[in-house]
């Protein structure tokens, strides 16, 4: 129990340091009861230098899709490689159409860890294989399904019921006592991220990657 409320306390730390609910980390009302920085001065009005104004939005990036600082790193240089100029963009397309997300999205867990696990533990499908890489990137048209074990699991229930967020426009679902699936329709476009974000910021924080 200690440990479940220490996690619990941490993402609403993270949450209200950056000033926003991220809806990866699955613990909404962060900034219900205290829309300010944690600690003894979270209450004065903050001012952040330049720097950590491109920081702070690199890190909703980070802490919403549950990424290291150095796979973040690998996806900016690879979005710079393979986009014609406005990577950034790329970038969030890249970020929404992992599995990981996808499943996150369609309501199957209730944050971007459990996701992630249910995919490590083999309770997702992609077109009919049993898929366990969490970061793989799908294609539209790409049908996604949980398994028959993993709809039973009351987590999975739960989220099914209370669904994060709403249903993206880039996903169509099915879902029944029996069965949870998906579809991507179309590629998300840089602007599917579901919390405020500049992508000028975090352009300007890996400008030189």
């Amino acid at each position: 129990m200690a440990s479940k409320m220490g996690t619990h306390q941490t993402k609403f730390k993270i949450q209200r340091a950056l000033l926003v609910e991220l809806p990866g980390l699955g613990k909404p009302g962060a900034l219900e009861r205290r829309s300010y920085p944690p600690g003894q001065h979270g209450q004065m009005r903050r001012k952040f230098s330049e720097y950590g104004l491109r920081l702070r939005e690199k890190q909703k990036l980070r802490f919403h899709f549950g990424l290291r600082e150095e796979q973040l790193r690998r996806l900016v240089q690879a979005a710079k490689k393979k986009s014609h100029g406005n990577w950034i963009d790329h970038l969030i397309s890249t970020l929404e159409s992992r599995l990981d997300n996808i499943v996150f999205r369609l309501g199957f867990a209730p944050s971007m860890a459990a996701s992630k696990q249910l995919v490590r533990h083999g309770h997702v499908l992609v077109n009919g294989q049993r898929e366990t890489i969490a970061s793989r990137i799908l294609k539209p048209g790409d049908q996604i399904e949980m398994t028959e074990a993993a709809v039973r699991l009351p987590l999975v229930q739960w989220s099914i019921k209370q669904p994060r967020l709403e249903l993206a426009d880039f996903l169509d679902r099915d879902v029944s006592e029996t069965k949870a699936s998906g579809k991507l329709k179309y590629r998300p476009d840089g602007d599917a991220l579901p919390f405020p974000f500049t992508k000028s910021l975090v352009a300007e924080h890996y400008s030189g990657v």
